[in-house]
């Protein structure tokens, strides 16, 4: 089985979470988690991080369109450092990854569009706000995955 990776999209009313699939071919979303405070956010995350067995987090780190650090990037900081703290006495230990998310919402919209797109004739509805930051949790952790994958060019 390969290493599961949990990706966490924390925004200031809810957070996204993604996870890898068991082979570790993709990122599914797994779940919003509505905030309460900090301590009951980091509860939560770390008993998913238990259940699942999970050996990497990935955080999203919004980093203003010019690359620059702003307070919602801070915020994202502070929140990973926390996560690292709850996390220290893990065995093994549980590297947490910040990752530039910049777009990862807007991708995240245009994939629900197709998603609605592709079910309006089946009566399916479809709520932005209980899916919108999982599915941008997924979409940063395939960002984090493909960062790690080899890609091999062909021989000339």
């Amino acid at each position: 089985m390969n290493a599961r990776i949990l990706a966490i999209d924390p925004g200031k009313r809810r957070i996204g979470i993604a996870i890898t699939s068991e082979a570790g071919l993709g990122a599914m979303p797994l779940f919003t988690l509505t905030r309460t405070n900090e301590r009951a956010d980091l509860k939560a995350i770390l008993r998913f991080v238990r259940q699942h067995r999970i050996e990497q987090l990935v955080v999203g780190y919004p980093l203003n369109m010019d690359g620059t650090v702003g307070p919602q990037a801070e915020k994202a900081e502070r929140f990973a450092e926390s996560l690292r703290e709850a996390l220290r006495d893990a065995e093994p230990a549980i590297p947490v990854h910040l990752l530039d998310e910049r777009l990862t919402t807007h991708e995240a919209h245009e994939r629900l569009n197709e998603f609605e797109r592709r079910v309006a004739g089946r009566n399916a509805r479809v709520t932005r706000d209980e899916f919108i930051d999982q599915v941008a949790a997924a979409v940063l952790l395939e960002s984090f995955l493909s960062r790690e994958q080899v890609v091999l060019l062909p021989e000339e």
